[in-house]
């Protein structure tokens, strides 16, 4: 469900993973960064990870740019985001925020799908026109809106794979959310409707994981780490799963559980840019300076992304 700018961000540095629920950090995107105190992950996390705000002025401002896409404001679009779209996105999300724009033709589409979703004569023709709203609104990133959308069109075809995109869309919308309130909101709606998959798929591993992350945010945390060990106990080479594992131990400060998460995940996959480099930040922070050396050059030859580069060039500086 990512676009290609969200997937591509997964790879960017040195931003925080959020911290707002319990003490633990959920969904991160990008690099935890080994001097900066747990306090000023604290302060950071919610405006760098979940790209709803942070940028250059942060303690993260290494991300620069590199924040990657933002959900629109409630009141950008010409209020295609908000009234018109038939559910509400929450008056939570920060006025000054940063926010995708629509071109005047995405509005104008929205407008004239949103009338034609309305006027549709049944169910069937309305999940229609929701799935091509819901890519529209994917278009620029109001995860949450295609989210609705396609949570419509899988109530007029209740397939998996329909309950499936409809989550996959709010958990996009949940790891991009900045306040508390959102990210429960909406990692409520992403575990409703994961759960509605494993219904129909149990065995569906990359649901369960998804479902497992969102549960870290909830008010049952510890449900989200059973989750998680679950997909790992059906398939110990899941890569989500070890790289999340990976990044909770790193999170709670238990740093040899998360070499050994990091050393699986690369194992498995050798080529994962950000298993490479947490494991040479893992690997740093228990003291094992030329294997993290090792694993930070790794993870600098797999990727182009000059972010990426920098950031290996200063973490293998501060191992001398």
């Amino acid at each position: 469900m990512a676009t290609t700018s969200s997937a591509s961000h997964q790879l960017v540095v040195l931003a925080a993973a959020l911290a707002l629920v319990g003490g633990l950090y959920v969904l991160p995107k990008g690099i935890l960064k080994p001097k900066e105190s747990r306090s000023e992950l604290n302060s950071d996390a919610a405006k760098t990870a979940n790209r709803d705000g942070g940028g250059s002025k942060t303690n993260g401002s290494k991300t620069e740019a590199s924040s990657g896409p933002v959900p629109a404001t409630a009141t950008d679009n010409g209020g295609a985001h908000s009234d018109d779209d038939g559910h509400d996105h929450g008056s939570s999300a920060p006025a000054a925020a940063p926010h995708t724009t629509a071109t005047a033709a995405q509005r104008q589409e929205l407008t004239r799908l949103l009338a034609q979703y309305k006027a549709a004569p049944d169910d069937a023709a309305r999940g229609e026109v929701a799935t091509t709203l819901a890519r529209r609104y994917e278009s620029v990133e109001r995860f949450d809106s295609a989210g609705y959308y396609l949570e419509r069109n899988a109530l007029a075809r209740p397939t998996a794979r329909n309950w499936q995109r409809a989550a996959d869309a709010y958990f996009q919308a949940f790891s991009f959310a900045a306040s508390d309130e959102r990210v429960k909101l909406l990692g409520g709606k992403a575990r409703e409707l994961y759960a509605k998959v494993l219904k129909q798929e149990p065995g569906n591993l990359d649901a369960k994981t998804n479902l497992g992350m969102a549960y870290m945010a909830s008010e049952n945390p510890v449900q989200g780490v059973t989750i998680l060990r679950e997909v790992l106990e059906a398939d110990p080479r899941n890569e989500k799963a070890l790289y999340n594992m990976g990044i909770l131990a790193v999170q709670s400060d238990q740093y040899d559980k998360a070499v050994k998460r990091f050393q699986d995940l690369v194992k498995v996959n050798p080529k994962n840019v950000n298993g490479q480099f947490y494991l040479g930040v893992t690997l740093a922070r228990t003291g094992a300076k030329e294997a993290a050396k090792a694993a930070f050059l790794t993870a600098k030859s797999l990727s182009a992304d000059p972010a990426l580069a920098a950031s290996v060039d200063e973490e293998i500086a501060k191992l001398k």
